[in-house]
Order: structure tokens, then C-alpha cells, then sequence
């Protein structure tokens, strides 16, 4: 074999080699700037849910609100048709006892 052949071959293993570091750095890279794409994207992600979380938070704190002051009022309004009747029936009671004593 002559010595421009065995040049020839060494030369063509170390483009080899060379090849092969470079694929493997851009491989590297490429996993690395992944990595931090998903990162990224999952805390976008993670940002957005927090945003709409707060959203339908405040919503449901709000609709909560609403319905607690019309049960409110409807129970204010049932407990004094309930005071009134009874005060009603008091003095059906009353009258009731009064006339059985007076009449006997």
C-alpha cells in the first residue's frame, strides 16, 4: 500500500471522527434547545391555566355572591311571613282563650 493510500485512509477516518463529534454536538444541541421548548411551552401552558383558573375562580366567587344575597333576601323575606303568621295565630290563640273563659 502506498503511503498517498494510507494518507488517503487516515485522513478520510479522521473526516470520519470529525463527522461524527459534529453529529453528536448538533444532536446535543438539538435535545438542549428541545428541553427548553417544552419548558417553555409548559410554562405558558402552566400560566394560562393559572390565568383562567383565576378567571373562572372569580366567577364562581361572584355567581356564589349573587345567589347568597337572593337567599338571603328570600329567607329574610319566608321568616317574616312565618313571624307574622305566628303573631297572627297568637292572637287567634288569645282571643280563643279569652272568649272560652268569658263565655263559660
Amino acid at each position: 500500500m502506498s503511503f498517498e493510500a494510507i494518507k488517503g485512509i487516515s485522513d478520510a477516518e479522521a473526516q470520519g471522527k470529525t463527522m461524527i463529534a459534529e453529529a453528536e454536538a448538533k444532536a446535543r444541541q438539538m435535545l438542549a434547545d428541545a428541553e427548553a421548548a417544552g419548558k417553555a411551552a409548559l410554562e405558558a401552558a402552566k400560566s394560562r391555566a393559572d390565568s383562567e383558573l383565576k378567571v373562572l375562580r372569580e366567577k364562581a366567587e361572584k355567581q356564589t355572591a349573587e345567589k347568597t344575597a337572593a337567599l338571603d333576601g328570600e329567607i329574610l323575606a319566608e321568616a317574616d311571613r312565618l313571624r307574622r303568621t305566628a303573631e297572627q295565630k297568637l292572637k287567634d290563640a288569645a282571643a280563643l282563650v279569652v272568649e272560652r273563659i268569658v263565655g263559660s
